[in-house]
């Protein structure tokens, strides 16, 4: 039986305030970026914020994804914080 699980990353303010910096979650098939934080930010506290009025940046094997990229199991996502411009 292989391994049906994502890793997700936590970086910067996130692996402060979420009080973790790496969780490995069930990974659905036709999972999403985007579900994914669904699923954190509905434990509610701080991890609402995931999905807050500032959308936390998505990378996924590294490279910058959107809410709707696809998870596939054996994956890493990484959540950040905003950047912030100035």
């Amino acid at each position: 039986m292989s391994d049906q699980t994502v890793t997700v990353r936590f970086f910067a303010r996130l692996r402060e305030e979420l009080g973790t910096d790496r969780e490995t979650l069930p990974c659905e098939p036709g999972q999403t970026a985007g579900n994914l934080l669904e699923q954190l930010s509905s434990r509610g506290g701080a991890w609402a914020q995931l999905t807050g009025d500032q959308p936390v940046m998505i990378a996924v094997n590294q490279a910058m994804a959107k809410p709707a990229t696809p998870v596939q199991p054996g994956d890493e996502v990484a959540f950040f914080p905003p950047v912030t411009g100035g």
